[in-house]
């Protein structure tokens, strides 16, 4: 299996890691593999002590959204980066990219900017509920899956 992710030294063409990803990153894909892991643990430990900080929100919204990134960061690690970015932007998660990222940018600015202890806690929430719908987008159909399901859900007719 790992032969086959990576690909042999004659087969460098053939890997699935992307050797192709425009000139951007120069890593071999074992370097790569290693990137990746290293930065999605290293997001998955920030977001897992900001909960040590949890009493101080502007701590805990830094810690969190800063392994938050890292982790979605570190798939760009795997595809190349220009590849990322294409896939974030494409057209059928574009929006739920730049929901995202806006609420990533909102959460910031309540915990660096503003102060406030209340906002930055909506914040965090409604970033969490924005990083799910962006990963959903890249499984097929999973949205409108979780659309139904919450429709179902909350149908109020008796």
């Amino acid at each position: 299996m790992w032969k086959s992710l990576v690909g042999d030294d004659e087969e460098q063409g053939e890997s699935l890691l992307g050797e192709d990803s425009g000139g951007l990153c120069s890593l071999s894909p074992t370097q790569r593999i290693y990137g990746f892991a290293a930065c999605l643990i290293a997001g998955l430990a920030c977001m897992l002590l900001s909960m040590i900080v949890f009493a101080k929100p502007i701590k805990f919204a830094l810690l969190f959204t800063f392994g938050n990134v890292l982790a979605v960061g570190s798939t760009a690690f795997l595809l190349g980066p220009a590849q990322q970015l294409g896939m974030m932007f494409d057209t059928v998660r574009v929006f739920a990219t730049t929901m995202y990222v806006g609420c990533v940018v909102i959460a910031l600015i309540c915990a660096l900017w503003i102060h406030s202890k209340l906002l930055t806690i909506i914040a965090i929430i409604i970033e969490i509920g924005a990083h799910i719908w962006y990963s959903l987008s890249y499984i097929p159909f999973a949205r409108r899956m979780v659309s139904e399901l919450m429709i179902r859900l909350c149908d109020t007719e008796l």
